[in-house]
């Protein structure tokens, strides 16, 4: 389990500085980037099951919180959610290639935005949120969407990644 883990925090780490370094310059006009970071958390808690999305969630978050300007621990908590959640539907489907990959990072996606909205209420002035008639959720879920079968097929390369 530890060493799944830390993999999959090595692949996590790569995502997000590739994420927060070289495809900030190429942000579309509406400020919307691919999260490859919630793409690999889904695929790691998915083949790995609660325990490890879980403990790598949580990692990943805290990552996030340091190399983004959120509140500490936002990302943290957000993704500690989403990979128990997405680590309890190990084994429940086939991984395929093309559609399970999509559903689950769109799934998480939309998940996050609600979480970040759920979050915004207590916290407006602090905590920034999607709005449902925004582009940039639109956009997010629809790049996180199409990515998902090309990162998924990347990772599953990684042997170590996934199997006992």
């Amino acid at each position: 389990m530890i060493k799944k883990t830390l993999l999959g925090l090595a692949f996590i780490l790569a995502a997000a500085l590739l994420q927060s370094t070289i495809l900030s310059p190429l942000i579309f006009y509406i400020n919307a980037v691919p999260d490859f970071t919630l793409i690999i958390l889904v695929f790691t808690a998915y083949v790995n099951g609660g325990m490890v999305g879980q403990v790598s969630g949580f990692f990943s978050g805290v990552m996030l919180d340091f190399l983004s300007a959120a509140p500490l621990g936002m990302n943290a908590l957000i993704r500690t959610i989403i990979g128990w959640l997405t680590g309890l539907l190990k084994g429940a489907f086939f991984l395929d290639t093309i559609l399970l990959p999509m559903a689950l990072t769109a799934g998480a996606t939309i998940f996050k935005a609600l979480l970040l909205f759920l979050l915004n209420m207590p916290f407006p002035d602090i905590i920034s949120h999607y709005t449902l008639l925004s582009p940039v959720l639109w956009v997010e879920l629809g790049l996180n969407t199409v990515l998902a079968p090309f990162v998924f097929a990347i990772l599953k390369l990684c042997k170590p990644l996934h199997t006992g």
